[in-house]
């Protein structure tokens, strides 16, 4: 077997804030990127169609547009989920690969801008056979979803 070089972008960096849209139209934010929508519990999704940017807005759970945020991790703080299959299909948001993107804060909300291609990634108990340049493992199983994680967009008020 030829040696291969290292890529760090294989990493993750769990420091740096990331949001990863998975195949499902699961969104999912890690610790870094869940502390700067100020660990909300609810948010609101929102879309700049013009910019083709996605937003998370924290509310509260009064508002009749609040998605809950699941922990996605059974051992502590860390990966946040919010359930957005209608909100990806409604705005034809491409899910056919998982995908994380750097994200960054505009008007108080956590946005990513979707014009850019963002990394693909596959969880790392998925055997891949694409070069190593183009995948990313993930920080956790992407395609995992906890059990108590419905699909559907189960908003706060159903």
């Amino acid at each position: 077997m030829p040696f291969e070089v290292f890529d760090k972008r294989m990493t993750p960096l769990a420091k740096a804030p990331s949001v990863t849209i998975q195949k499902r139209g699961v969104i999912s934010l890690n610790k870094a990127a869940h502390d700067l929508v100020g660990n909300a519990e609810t948010v609101e999704l929102l879309y700049d169609r013009d910019r083709q940017v996605m937003a998370l807005r924290a509310t509260d759970d009064s508002s009749p547009h609040a998605y809950a945020v699941r922990s996605g991790s059974k051992r502590g703080p860390g990966q946040a989920i919010v359930s957005a299959t209608a909100f990806t299909a409604h705005y034809g948001i491409d899910t056919t690969a998982t995908r994380r993107w750097k994200p960054f804060v505009e008007d108080d909300m956590l946005c990513v801008d979707l014009t850019t291609e963002g990394t693909v990634i596959t969880g790392n108990r998925t055997k891949t056979t694409a070069p190593a340049e183009a995948v990313e493992p993930a920080e956790a199983p992407v395609d995992d979803v906890p059990t108590d994680v419905s699909t559907d967009d189960d908003s706060v008020h159903s």
